[in-house]
């Protein structure tokens, strides 16, 4: 892969000479992809708009043609329609078309890896971050994480006939891809017909703000020969609709770019402009009773302004069972410095405690070449865990011999005003430096800055408060 994404970057890099920016390459680069995938797969397409008969094309009919199938496939009901509504010809150039086309042609794409697409794509907007572009991040959840966050959640369709899974901020759709992935790999690919057709028109669903990414996710699992339903819109600032989830499965954007607004919604208890803190009432809102979710969010999320009073929220109307602290780097190189967590979830019975792993204390750091986040990373939190997806499995902190496995009360959370980031949840000594070169973005130090003084001014007020009552009643 990392082969095919240098070859493809370089032709980028020459499009650039013709006008064509990063952007755009990218986009027209997923279409011929699919059209590409779809003839290896013998994925039957409408007349004239297939692989083959694109390829025999030359000239200003090569142009033609192409415009022509966008078009037709534009036009088509169902997720195909989905897929090309809107979709455009960026390329005017019939030489840099057909040299295009001839490189794609070159590899079979479909043996390459279940999730092609998404990864030539994070492999060329990783590139395209590299050169000063930004917010490639926002698109992509590590491959490793994502794994293990599916493997704990088991999104079995066959356990409910009514089974869905959701991703609010779907992205490319790796949540949703591997959750498909991971059924094929438990039942070897047998279902029977009911389950099956089930599986592939009723269980997957997403919700994605980008037009393009939003498009790549229907393009993976339509490959996969699943239909989803992955709407466009903002997830935070939309009312929900009446359909609720089983499974959620999401990572919501990081940053505080575009979080100056307060969503008016009336299932929102909290009102805060934090973004990831609106997610998470989201995602509460969004789950069936019973169902269970697993969600990633930065640490600032654990100690940001209203974060208290989201969390203790969560913790009456869901049981808050488990919290993961990731390694170091494990956003690399998207948003370097960035240290996340996963918080997982059942709706319906409030927190007794709460577990937490810490994967991140003296952990080197990962990096993208010679420490390369793998399966490895989460196996111990996996073990730890357990087969239960909401967090019910026999514990004990023994079942980590570096004492990284610890349970908090209740009340502990409480004393901590629900501040799960705060030192009284930090038992494990860190003896790891961060990099210099992982230093989070100078406007997200000076945002949490921010949202740390404001923590204190509130603390101060409170003090002030509680005295001069004291002085009153004196």
């Amino acid at each position: 892969m990392t082969d095919v994404v240098g070859k493809l970057w370089g032709y980028a890099s020459t499009l650039r000479h013709d006008g064509v920016d990063y952007g755009d390459y990218i986009e027209q680069l997923t279409y011929l992809l699919f059209l590409k995938m779809a003839d290896e797969q013998e994925l039957r397409l409408p007349g004239k708009t297939d692989w083959p008969h694109l390829r025999r094309q030359s000239g200003m009919e090569l142009i033609e043609t192409y415009e022509n199938a966008l078009r037709t496939l534009g036009k088509q009901p169902g997720i195909l329609g989905d897929i090309f509504s809107g979709s455009q010809n960026r390329l005017a150039n019939p030489a840099a078309l057909s040299r295009l086309i001839k490189v794609i042609d070159e590899t079979d794409w479909t043996s390459l890896d279940v999730d092609v697409k998404a990864a030539a794509f994070e492999g060329l907007l990783e590139k395209s971050a590299a050169e000063g572009k930004k917010g490639a991040g926002q698109y992509f959840t590590p491959r490793p994480l994502i794994r293990s966050m599916v493997r704990l959640m088991r999104p079995d369709p066959r356990t409910n006939r009514q089974l869905t899974i959701s991703d609010p901020a779907c992205g490319t759709g790796g949540f949703l891809v591997a959750a498909y992935e991971w059924l094929k790999d438990q039942t070897g690919g047998a279902l029977d017909r009911a389950t099956a057709k089930r599986v592939k028109t009723a269980t997957y669903y997403g919700h994605e703000l980008v037009a393009r990414p939003r498009r790549l996710a229907l393009m993976n699992l339509y490959l996969h020969q699943v239909e989803p339903h992955i709407t466009l819109g903002n997830s935070i600032e939309e009312a929900p609709t009446d359909r609720r989830f089983d499974v959620v499965l999401t990572n919501p954007p990081f940053g505080n770019r575009g979080a100056n607004n307060i969503p008016v919604r009336e299932d929102f208890t909290v009102e805060t402009s934090n973004k990831q803190l609106n997610f998470l009432q989201h995602v509460l809102t969004i789950l069936k009773p019973g169902g269970r979710a697993a969600v990633v969010v930065p640490d600032n999320v654990l100690f940001a302004d209203k974060a208290g009073e989201v969390f203790k929220i969560l913790m009456e109307d869901a049981d808050v069972h488990t919290v993961l602290r990731c390694p170091r780097g494990t956003f690399n190189p998207y948003t370097p410095g960035t240290k996340t967590n996963v918080i997982f979830f059942t709706k319906g019975r409030p927190t007794s405690r709460v577990w937490l792993y810490d994967a991140r204390a003296n952990v080197p750091s990962i990096t993208k070449r010679s420490r390369p986040l793998t399966d490895a990373h989460f196996a111990e939190f996996e073990r730890c865990y357990g087969s239960d997806p909401h967090g019910q499995s026999p514990r004990s902190e023994t079942d980590s011999p570096e004492g990284r496995w610890r349970a908090f009360g209740i009340e502990q959370v409480k004393k901590a005003d629900y501040k799960l980031d705060s030192y009284a949840f930090k038992w494990m000594r860190d003896e790891e430096t961060d990099e210099l070169e992982d230093a989070p973005e100078p406007g997200d130090l000076i945002a949490d800055a921010l949202t740390e003084l404001k923590l204190a001014v509130g603390h101060i007020a409170a003090l002030q408060k509680l005295f001069g009552d004291e002085g009153a009643r004196a």
